[in-house]
Formats: C-alpha cells, structure tokens, sequence
C-alpha cells in the first residue's frame, strides 16, 4: 500500500524543482514578440536622435537605461521597439505629446520628470507607466505611497528631497568663511526645496536668499541680481533647465568669474569647473528601469510594485577649483569624496 506521507514528500520535491528550472522573468517572453513602449523626457541634448526620435548613442544616463533593458532581454530593434518623445523642458509640450505616445497604444510609458509623469498619467488610466527623475512622488500626487503606490504610476525616485539640506552643508565645510548664498532655482518650483534649504541654513547659520528663472533666457538677469547682492556662494537647484545645452557652462563661469564657492547636482558640473556636487548615481538609477519594465511586460501591475528610493549618493570635488578659489577642502570632506578632481 502506498504511504500517502512519501507521496506528499514526493510532491514538494518535484514541485520545488519545477520552481527552480522556471526561466527569470526576463527569459519569460514570448518568442517573436516585440514589445512597444514610449518614453516621454525633457531633452536629449546634442545627440543625435534616430527615425523613432530617441537618441542613437545618447548621454549615459540614456546608455545605462539601455543596459537595465538589455540585461533583461530587451534589444531595441530585435524584440523592442522605443518611441520617444521630448518636451525640451517647455512644460505646455507635455499633455500633447504624452497623448501621441498613449494614441501608440504602447506595452507601458517610461516618464522622466514631474512634468512628463502627470501629463502621461493624466493622458491614462491603464496604460503603466515607469517614472524616473521625480522627487517627492508621494507629495506630488503621482503615487499613494512608495510601498504601494496603486493606480499604474511606479519607478524610481530621483534626489531625496530631505538629502538636498546636505549639499548645503558641503558647501559650508568647503567654504567655511561663507555666510551669504544664493539659491537659484527654476520659476514655480523654488518653494519645492525651500523649507529643508531653510532648516538647514539656521543650523549652519547661513542666510539664503532666493532667485528663480523660467529658463535659460533669465540667467543674466539673475546674475545681475546675485552679483548686486554680493552672494557669497551659489546653490543651484535640480532642474533640467539646467542642464540644457550650454547652460551648464555659463552657470560654472559665472561662478568662477565671480569667485563664487558653487554646489551643483550632477558631477557634469563640476567637471566643468564647479566646485562641487552631491547627487546620486544617476547611471544606476536608470539601469533600474529594466526591472520595473520587465516586470511589468510579464505581468505585474504597477501600482503592486515599491517604488525604489536612490541608495547610494556621490560627492564630487574639484581641487583645482577650490585652489582657484583660495580654498583648502578639509581633509575630512575630501574623505567623504566619491570622486576628486585635480
């Protein structure tokens, strides 16, 4: 007679190894299937761009969410096909051109920035979309919460907004004899930020004083007004605006013209001849789209998957910048480095 315990035995034994031969997700496609998503973003840059408007070799950031991609199995051009469009950081281009992606009909919408995200959600209620480049998703009311964000809006965060008070107090450890600084944001979006700079200006005994601009058009008048002012250090506030075109050079040279202590949030800037920057590792953010992508093509509803909060930030330093600058960056600071420029 059989023993019905060694039948049991039996059963969770092949059971389990019928677990472990399953294929990963990512061998879990259909053969011949070619999967279609859209990206909405603020700007490629100078890249150029090929006949589905997305950059042909691009920045790193594009390079790395292309590996996320491949190392799951998706190769644009043999199993998946990109269709993107660019709002070259004019936040009125954005409901139009993420109603074109969803009138695609696309497997999910890759959205980077607050801007491209709500126009994209607000564009649909069932397509998914993958979000990156976005502080604060839960304020923002992109998400319910980053453990269960609901609805078809999951991704990856950008800057911790809570870190941001941090660059602050680089700056200061830098450029010990500061007092005054001057923050310049984007126009609409400075109050964002405002409150933990504030907190964390009190503490260090720092006076900030805001100035905003719409874009890149706006710079000379802000810095007219922050040299008038005599600022003695400039915080610049994360912006696609930004970092469009030449923008990051003239934001460095008018630092250093005007020997101004400067704290930015990508390493570009200093390696432009910013002092400083504290951002996170942008190329592994985006590397981290893959997982959500491939998740989502096999199965997983958006709103059942975390959003991912940035895990590792770099600072950058420029010696030969603070040596221009009269500065000596303590040797504690330059421990905390990630990256030293000579």
């Amino acid at each position: 007679m059989i023993n019905m315990k060694h039948i049991q035995i039996a059963f969770c034994v092949i059971l389990g190894l019928a677990i472990l031969v399953q294929p990963p997700a990512s061998e879990a496609q259909r053969p011949g299937k070619v999967y279609r998503i859209g990206y909405l973003g603020i700007f490629t840059g100078d890249y150029e761009r090929g006949p589905q408007n997305c950059p042909l070799t691009g920045s790193p950031n594009w390079q790395a969410f292309l590996q996320g991609l491949r190392e799951r199995g998706y190769i644009p051009g043999k199993n998946l096909s990109i269709e993107c469009r660019w709002t070259e950081d004019r936040d009125d281009t954005a409901p139009p051109l993420a109603a074109e992606l969803v009138n695609l009909k696309p497997d999910l919408i890759i959205a980077s920035g607050t801007v491209q995200v709500r126009a994209v959600k607000q564009a649909t209620s069932t397509i998914p979309i993958v979000m990156t480049g976005v502080i604060d998703p839960v304020g923002r009311g992109l998400v319910a919460s980053l453990a269960h964000p609901g609805g078809n809006v999951t991704g990856v965060t950008d800057t911790l907004i809570e870190m941001e008070g941090k660059r602050l107090q680089f700056l200061k450890e830098a450029a010990p004899g500061i007092s005054r600084v001057a923050f310049l944001g984007r126009k609409g979006r400075v109050l964002t930020w405002a409150e933990q700079y504030e907190a964390a200006a009190q503490t260090l005994g720092l006076r900030l004083q805001f100035y905003a601009v719409s874009g890149p058009d706006e710079l000379p008048g802000a810095f007219a007004a922050i040299k008038q002012a005599q600022e003695e250090a400039l915080l610049v506030v994360p912006s696609g605006t930004f970092e469009m075109d030449d923008t990051p050079q003239r934001l460095v040279e008018f630092a250093t013209r005007n020997r101004l202590p400067s704290t930015f949030s990508g390493r570009e800037f200093v390696i432009l001849g910013g002092l400083m920057s504290y951002c996170i590792d942008e190329p592994a953010t985006r590397r981290r789209i893959g997982f959500y992508v491939d998740k989502i093509l096999n199965g997983a509803k958006p709103g059942d998957l975390p959003v991912e909060q940035p895990a590792k930030f770099n600072l950058v330093i420029n010696l030969k910048t603070a040596g221009t600058l009269g500065l000596t960056i303590p040797p504690t600071l330059l421990m905390l480095a990630d990256e030293v420029i000579n």
